[in-house]
């Protein structure tokens, strides 16, 4: 169109909720040009999720990402939190020693804000006010309409990135299907002040009824409400201080006094996950990708780890030190991950039906939960601790795809750890033992990409080399394959040191 101003970025990031910020924040201190649009011209406080889990919690500590100020260091010894599956108390959740605490709670809002804030100064572009309809992709880039405060605006980027919520109108454009689950239950949320705050302490409570749940803020108490009975019949409907009432009180079996209400909604257990996270040049992080009934505090932590998974690699790709496959791994590694989180939260919602069979399931999980082991698997799972990423390489040797644990490592220029060692986003090559000059040697045509590091041998890290994702994740130990191999399929043949 003849006069129509041309805005050029190396990435777009669409939708500017904490999985957005967290990419625009990841993209800029890599050196990538990125520009975000969001229509909201301000954060909302109002409540969502308050919830990251361990491996979330882990992965933004590596980064430099969480929130305060970071600790000169953590517990010597494994910490541990309480949660709960499918309401039942009893769930155990533990971090390794040297790990922060294994769950934060963080309100969205904040979390949100403070990422804004780590994007801005490393150089993002963030345009509040704007809402991406319409994009569409070639094979140098995409082309990206958006309607901004002053009229339609164009953009012309090398790659979309979509953290556009549940509605996504970048997967729409992408023309990526999903598998859907529809409704089953009724919900209810709203922040009330209740007449009397001893009427409904804290907490899960269930009657044959359904669930409430309860939690005290100050003078105020956010509620929810889940109905088994079936989904809403009109769910656009506003909800009113009467229906929440209503609501509880049939719940309860008696009525509760409450006022002021903030923040009312409704909401169900409609399930989607996208049927691939990358079409071309465009990629779902977040509730773009997956979406699933909120129990057990998983999903802002699953999009987190999305951010986390793909911003390196794109970054890389951008900068043309991917190789021909690192893009693609996104969707392989994330997508089977998002469906397990998703199968979970469909069992903690058959366990919190009613019903003599789901009564007999939650006796025998509260002594699941009451048992060490059992706790231990669940907490595993809830938190991601016991994720293993497929190896793509094929070399990666024994242990790649596992989650290498922060600890103490002793180098020439002084003492340091895991997690600040992957402060700078870069992946990281561990030399511990005598064959370190070989091994620097092999990797060469790579230092342009690597960190490379030699430290003293440690019990923690019981190999003579590894190499490290910027995300954490082992990606080769000394075995079958070869580290050229490997360097060469995650980051291309390299640049020879002329």
């Amino acid at each position: 169109m003849q006069g129509e101003r041309l805005i050029q970025a190396q990435v777009l990031v669409a939708g500017g909720g904490p999985v957005g910020m967290l990419v625009a924040a990841e993209l800029s201190a890599y050196g990538v040009d990125t520009v975000l649009l969001e229509p909201r011209t301000e954060v909302s406080d109002q409540p969502r999720a308050t919830t990251l889990h361990a491996r979330a919690v882990q992965s933004l500590a590596r980064r430099g990402h969480l929130p305060g100020p970071p600790p000169p260091s953590y517990a010597a010894e494994p910490t541990t939190s309480a949660f709960h599956f499918a309401g039942l108390p009893g769930l155990t959740i533990t971090a390794p020693p040297d790990e922060p605490e294994p769950v934060l709670k963080c309100p969205q809002a904040v979390l949100e804000r403070h990422l804004e804030s780590r994007a801005r100064v490393a150089g993002a572009r963030i345009l509040r006010g704007h809402r991406l309809t319409d994009a569409v992709q070639d094979e140098d880039g995409v082309r990206i309409t958006a309607e901004g405060p002053e009229g339609p605006e164009v953009f012309r980027t090398r790659y979309l990135v979509g953290a556009d919520g549940a509605r996504s109108t970048v997967r729409a454009r992408a023309g990526i299907e999903s598998d859907t689950f529809p409704a089953t239950v009724s919900a209810l949320m709203g922040t009330v002040t209740l007449a009397d705050p001893g009427s409904l302490p804290k907490g899960w409570h269930r009657t044959p009824r359904g669930w409430i749940v309860a939690k005290h803020d100050g003078d105020r108490t956010h509620l929810r409400t889940l109905n088994c009975d079936g989904a809403h019949p009109d769910r656009q409907r506003p909800v009113t201080l009467d229906e929440l009432r209503r609501e509880v009180a049939r719940i309860a079996g008696r009525d509760i006094a409450m006022h002021s209400p903030h923040w009312l909604s409704r909401f169900s257990d409609f399930a989607r996950l996208a049927r691939t996270f990358a079409r071309g040049r465009v990629f779902l992080v977040g509730d773009a990708a997956h979406v699933h009934f909120p129990i057990g505090g998983q999903g802002l932590s699953t999009g987190v780890l999305d951010a986390l998974n793909l911003s390196w690699k794109l970054a890389l790709a951008v900068h043309g030190s991917a190789g021909p496959t690192l893009l693609s791994s996104y969707d392989a590694e994330r997508r089977p991950l998002a469906r397990r989180v998703l199968d979970g939260t469909l069992a903690q919602l058959a366990l919190m039906r009613p019903g003599p069979e789901a009564d007999a399931l939650r006796t025998m999980f509260t002594g699941l939960l009451a048992d060490e082991g059992g706790s231990g698997h669940l907490g595993s799972l809830i938190s991601a601790q016991d994720t293993v990423l497929p190896d793509h390489t094929g070399a990666g040797g024994p242990t790649a795809g596992t989650y290498l644990g922060n600890t103490a490592l002793s180098t020439p220029e002084g003492d340091t750890d895991i997690i600040r060692l992957l402060h700078d986003g870069r992946p990281l090559l561990l030399l511990l033992g005598e064959k370190a000059d070989e091994h620097r040697e092999e990797a060469r045509d790579w230092a342009g990409v690597l960190r490379t590091v030699e430290v003293r041998p440690t019990p923690v890290v019981p190999y003579e080399a590894a190499l490290l994702r910027p995300d954490g994740y082992l990606a080769w130990v000394p075995g079958d394959g070869r580290l050229r191999q490997v360097l060469t399929a995650y980051f291309g043949p390299g640049a020879p040191a002329g």
